[in-house]
């Protein structure tokens, strides 16, 4: 079975509010036993926190660009040649670079406690608008982990 074939996004309708599809794939991600509209109202408390810190920026304007601070450009794949195994540095395609960087700000988000959610997605989305947080911690140390196997790039054949 052919996987190189890229099936399209064609049952993903924008949300509510901003009518964006990536808003929508955030959510059904953020989204907990099938309960997207609790998903959502958590998303849209977020973004209007979101709104009240950063004054300079529409909300939407300030997500994109925060799950797009947090894409991964490069990683690292095994790739086992001759009885041992290599960590060969290898690009990351669009929509994989999307989905890491989707599941890396809902996992450091889930890894906080003591605050409500929103208020913790609110503060991870405006700390990866800033270029700071645990997501951009984690793309760092996959940049750097691919930085470091670079010697092994000649096995990505």
């Amino acid at each position: 079975m052919p996987r190189r074939y890229k099936s399209p996004d064609r049952f993903l309708q924008g949300d509510p509010r901003y009518g964006s599809k990536l808003v929508t794939k955030f959510v059904n991600c953020l989204m907990h036993e099938g309960k997207k509209s609790k998903a959502f109202k958590i998303f849209y408390a977020a973004m209007d926190e979101v709104d009240r810190r950063i004054k300079d920026n529409e909300p939407l304007e300030v997500f994109n660009r925060a799950v797009n601070n947090v894409k991964p450009l490069i990683e690292v794949a095994s790739k086992r040649v001759g009885g041992a195994t290599y960590q060969v540095p290898r690009e990351v395609e669009k929509k994989r670079a999307l989905a890491l960087a989707i599941r890396w700000i809902l996992n450091a988000v889930r890894d906080k406690k003591g605050k409500p959610t929103y208020l913790r997605l609110a503060d991870e989305i405006c700390a990866a608008y800033r270029k700071e947080g645990a997501a951009i911690t984690k793309r760092e140390t996959v940049h750097k982990m691919a930085e470091a196997n670079k010697a092994f790039s000649h096995f990505s054949w």
